[in-house]
């Protein structure tokens, strides 16, 4: 992926850490697009003292003003981009009884109407220069019933849908649109919820993801090597749905 850039919203930590780190491994330059400056100044600098590239810019991707500032701010600064990875999320974890107004509204503003956004701004550029890719994470969660957290399920399910009807659209001008739904990650996010030790016993290889197990996936999906896939989300859940 040498003289690659790729933007990566959340890039600041758990899974979006991996990714830009795997992405910079890789040979691209990384743009990542944070809420939290300190966050993605770590990974940058994880990345950089390995000789990779990396710049963060910061800002709230949930209003489409705002959004297309910093793809467009990113874009200023690497000259073009290759492709998108949209990791920034929120998980809010409550039983579907008792979700509230605030709760429906935080989730999708930034689950889905964030991932939104940013696609659209990037997308824009990716049409006057001949293509490229975009990953969308979701969540196994779309793909079954979750009723402790079913108003993040219901926005990962979105997630799956935006991703055919996106993909569909702009496939005609080479941009492939494509996601992941994984399983539990091991991040420390993830390990601090307690949930882990559940979701391994679940799965036919008895263990939540590493973020790398994941990432690697991801990288693919972003890069030249994948030329065929568009409008798919790829589960990564350990056999899940078959243990």
């Amino acid at each position: 992926m040498q003289g690659q850039t790729i933007i990566v919203t959340g890039g600041g930590s758990g899974l979006g850490r991996a990714i830009c780190l795997g992405l910079a491994e890789a040979g691209a330059q990384v743009a990542i697009i944070e809420i939290n400056q300190e966050s993605a100044q770590t990974v940058i600098d994880e990345i950089t003292a390995k000789g990779g590239k990396a710049f963060s810019v910061i800002g709230d991707i949930t209003t489409r003003d705002s959004a297309k500032a910093l793809v467009d701010a990113a874009i200023e600064r690497a000259g073009r981009i290759h492709g998108l990875i949209n990791c920034a999320g929120v998980y809010p974890r409550r039983p579907i009884l008792e979700i509230t107004d605030a709760d429906w509204d935080f989730s999708f503003s930034v689950n889905v109407r964030g991932l939104y956004n940013v696609s659209v701004a990037a997308i824009a550029h990716m049409q006057g220069q001949g293509g490229g890719r975009i990953v969308n994470i979701a969540s196994i969660d779309a793909l079954k019933a979750h009723p402790k957290n079913a108003h993040y399920a219901a926005m990962k399910a979105a997630v799956v849908s935006l991703t055919k009807s996106m993909g569909l659209a702009v496939a005609p001008d080479n941009i492939l649109i494509n996601g992941v739904a994984p399983a539990g990650i091991a991040t420390e996010k993830a390990r601090a919820a307690g949930f882990l030790p559940e979701l391994a016993a679940q799965t036919a290889l008895g263990r939540a993801a590493e973020p790398e197990d994941v990432a690697d996936v991801v990288i693919f999906l972003v890069s030249e090597k994948n030329r065929y896939m568009v409008g798919e989300t790829v589960a990564i859940s350990g056999g899940y749905f078959i243990a």
